[in-house]
């Protein structure tokens, strides 16, 4: 949906900047690579993670976030739900809070 938004922004700020008397326009494509990976969540009760996660967010992406609370980390994941429209249940949305607040949480004092 961003490179979507992103393309037509560019694209209107180019049809506004041609000279007013242009009447055609040439457009060439781009090849842009993204980053792959194919580091999975590992340990147990990553089930969860590597199921609903791995469709929008890499493993590396998640892993090098800075250590949260377990109450930050529900926020993360239930703004994922809510205002991102991931598709997780709430079964599974408990198994993700668990696990990220077992691996990535900070230590309690």
């Amino acid at each position: 949906m961003l490179r979507i938004l992103l393309s037509t922004a560019v694209f209107l700020g180019f049809m506004t900047s041609c000279p007013a008397g242009a009447t055609s326009v040439e457009l060439k494509s781009t090849k842009v690579e993204y980053p792959t990976s194919d580091v999975m969540f590992p340990g147990n009760g990553a089930d969860a993670i590597n199921n609903n996660c791995l469709a929008c967010h890499s493993a590396d992406h998640v892993l090098y976030q800075p250590l949260l609370s377990r109450e930050t980390w529900a926020e993360v994941v239930h703004k994922m739900v809510t205002a991102y429209k991931a598709p997780i249940s709430p079964d599974d949305e408990k198994q993700i809070v668990d696990y990220l607040a077992k691996t990535k949480s900070v230590p309690d004092r």
